[in-house]
């Protein structure tokens, strides 16, 4: 069994591919998973799926807390991380400090080097 790190991360990189190619989001997720979609983890299915529900939504919640920034002129891992924080922290599956320290351990592994306190700075603001 995958450890929920991993599951978040392969979460992570689903809505990044979503939001990179604008490709059908199940053939993402067979892809990246190597599996058909009814044997993907449910933690990875229901993320992503709940992320791009409602993202509008999301990225509304997002956008009041950037400053002198515009969503849309975020790199799209960043959107990721952003997207898939505020949905753990707004569907209540995972403690707020959890979910904002997991964003941040992804931001120093996939952003450039500062990202990390950009993104830490906008979900604790949540």
């Amino acid at each position: 069994m995958a450890s929920r790190r991993s599951l978040r991360e392969t979460s992570m990189i689903c809505l990044y591919q979503y939001l990179l190619l604008k490709s059908d989001v199940r053939i993402i997720l067979e892809d990246l998973c190597g599996c058909d979609l009814k044997d993907i983890d449910p933690f990875i299915l229901d993320a992503v799926i709940e992320c791009l529900e409602n993202k509008e939504a999301y990225v509304a919640i997002i956008e009041k807390h950037l400053k002198n920034w515009e969503y849309s002129r975020l790199g799209y891992i960043e959107q990721a991380i952003l997207l898939l924080a505020t949905h753990e922290i707004d569907s209540g599956k995972t403690d707020k400090a959890v979910a904002i320290n997991e964003a941040i351990e992804l931001a120093k592994k996939y952003c450039d080097d500062e990202s990390y306190k950009f993104i830490n700075g906008v979900l604790d603001n949540l």
